[in-house]
């Protein structure tokens, strides 16, 4: 079974993640992969920023905030492209 997680609602198959606490707080980077035929649809999602995270491998549920985003393509409206993307969420009161 693969590792996903959960940005609100949405569904993302990752293909790796790292936990940790910091400061008390739980701090989640997940890695994953972002097709051309689904950037916009993620881009949209991750303006929002904020979510209820779940991360079923963990048991894992809480709400964050993005802190750090990177991508290995900034240009996915060509056809055929996928990009790799790292996302850090920071846990929030």
């Amino acid at each position: 079974m693969s590792q996903q997680v959960f940005l609100n609602d949405t569904q993302i198959p990752i293909k790796d993640y790292k936990l940790e606490n910091e400061g008390g707080q739980r701090r989640l980077t997940v890695i994953f992969n972002v097709t051309s035929k689904d950037y916009h649809d993620i881009a949209v999602l991750l303006y929002e920023r904020t979510f209820d995270i779940k991360l079923p491998s963990e048991s894992l549920d809480f709400k964050g905030t993005i802190v750090n985003y990177s991508t290995s393509l900034d240009n996915l409206y060509e056809p055929g492209q996928t990009a790799e993307y790292r996302v850090t969420l920071q846990e929030v009161a």
